[in-house]
């Protein structure tokens, strides 16, 4: 089995879609968001929560686009995954693990809100944490029977399968 096999292939039940589209159009709708709306949501937000780098705005927007439309397609979804956990595990470490220890880290900023702790993260945190499950379902279980990953692996083997089985073209007749 070669490494895009590996990477394409899935067992899991066609209702793995849900998964990939709930996840998938999250990441990719905050992406073009970051785009539309930048103070907000984009550069703007970054700064204020001490992401200073200006080009990691248009970054991590591309990634969350390219990235969430490849998880709704079920086109290489192990590793799309992978860039998508980054970005999730950046966005808890520097927006709300700050909530939860109720100060800033390294540069990352406190934001205002009425009360801070575990609660309060729990809070702020729901939809960030439910992506980062979601992530990790994906890139243990791939993409699920509805895929386009399941059609590439599919195709491999049956091209791997008929090259064992051709028959030998050595000259004889």
């Amino acid at each position: 089995m070669n490494q895009l096999t590996k990477l394409t292939s899935s067992d899991a039940p066609a209702a793995v879609v849900l998964i990939r589209l709930m996840v998938g159009t999250v990441f990719f709708l905050e992406g073009v968001q970051k785009f539309l709306y930048p103070e907000t949501l984009g550069a703007g937000r970054f700064a204020k929560i001490g992401i200073p780098p200006p080009g990691a705005t248009p970054f991590v927007g591309a990634v969350e686009i390219i990235c969430g439309a490849l998880l709704v397609a079920g086109l290489l979804t192990r590793l799309a995954s992978t860039p998508l956990l980054i970005n999730i595990s950046v966005a808890i470490l520097s927006a709300k693990i700050p909530i939860l220890i109720g100060h800033g880290i390294w540069n990352f900023t406190l934001a205002k809100l009425p009360r801070y702790g575990f609660l309060s993260m729990m809070h702020e945190a729901r939809t960030d944490f439910s992506m980062l499950l979601g992530l990790i379902f994906l890139l243990i279980v791939g993409a699920g029977a509805w895929s386009v990953d399941i059609v590439l692996a599919r195709g491999i083997m049956n091209r791997a399968v008929a090259k064992r089985h051709a028959p030998s073209t050595g000259g004889q007749r």
